[in-house]
């Protein structure tokens, strides 16, 4: 093989293993419902969210609620869900190192083919979920569905009495659970 030749195919390999990095196969049913909230940034021309959840990333926060139709696909840092209600794509980065799982793995988690029943939480956790926030008071359960569930580099497991949430990009809060399961504490 010519000098030239073998920089060609040393070229054209390296090429495919740097598309085959980037290229995912997102595979789940076609409509899915949202099993909890996902939060997310309004801005330009995206709207963007991610696995850490951002629950207060600043101007354009919005949140997509539970149980909202939803359709999964790959983009090259992670996943988009297209909101069926109103069209609106997210981009939501994802990082399986972080999280300990596969994408398809964590679209099963946050969604499933039937909506979540909210009918057997506490008013007070209902009263979170739909505003996308944490409240004294409120159970695991209602915490998961209002948040999201916390990213695993950082809690890496529900059974913990202290969920780590990320804000924005760069801070945290830390939800406090009693013994019985109960929000006792919220720090920033």
């Amino acid at each position: 093989m010519s000098m030239k030749k073998g920089i060609f195919v040393g070229i054209a390999l390296l090429i495919g293993i740097i598309i085959g990095c980037h290229t995912r196969n997102v595979s789940v049913p076609e409509t899915r419902y949202l099993k909890n909230n996902i939060h997310a940034q309004a801005g330009g021309h995206d709207t963007k969210a991610s696995y850490a959840n951002w629950t207060d990333p600043g101007a354009g926060h919005i949140v997509i609620p539970v149980n909202t139709e939803v359709k999964f696909a790959s983009f090259r840092r992670g996943i988009t869900v297209t909101n069926l209600t109103d069209s609106r794509t997210i981009y939501f980065e994802y990082s399986a190192s972080n999280m300990g799982m596969s994408e398809n793995d964590y679209i099963n988690l946050i969604s499933s083919s039937t909506p979540v029943i909210l009918s057997n939480l506490t008013d007070l956790d209902q009263k979170g979920i739909k505003e996308g926030k944490v409240y004294s008071g409120m159970t695991k359960d209602g915490v998961r569905i209002a948040l999201g569930y916390p990213a695993t580099h950082r809690t890496p497991s529900l059974q913990s009495n202290t969920w780590i949430y990320w804000k924005n990009r760069f801070n945290t809060m830390a939800v406090e659970f009693d013994d019985s399961g109960r929000v006792k504490n919220i720090r920033d």
